[in-house]
């Protein structure tokens, strides 16, 4: 008997869809601050997504969520300190706070889903 695969979560899907858009961008941030905040961003996001893939295959998801949220909570506040900084423009910022809210909602919705609230 095989278990059957579960479907891919919508937050991850989300997820996705930002790593796909704001990774290039960290490549232009400028040399100085590449391996600093860019590099600390780009942690945030491969961390996020390993939580987000680990609560899709465990029972225990709600501690596993809470700490993406968290991290998500960070990555909203180094990304609005890179548009303070002018390293990004206000319309990437405005893109990147959307894509960013996305999962944060599904995140929310997996977590009430799981009768812990978020």
């Amino acid at each position: 008997m095989t278990a059957s695969k579960p479907s891919t979560p919508k937050a991850i899907e989300a997820w996705h869809r930002l790593m796909e858009w704001l990774l290039p961008l960290l490549d232009h941030y400028p040399r100085t601050r590449r391996f600093t905040l860019a590099t600390r961003i780009e942690n945030l996001l491969l961390e996020v997504l390993e939580l987000l893939i680990e609560a899709a295959y465990t029972q225990h998801k709600h501690p596993l969520l809470q700490q993406a949220n968290r991290k998500l909570e960070l990555l909203r506040h180094l990304w609005r300190l890179s548009h303070r900084l002018h390293y990004i423009n206000i319309k990437r910022y405005e893109h990147g706070i959307r894509l960013i809210d996305e999962p944060g909602r599904q995140i929310g919705g997996w977590l009430k889903q799981q009768g812990a609230g978020a």
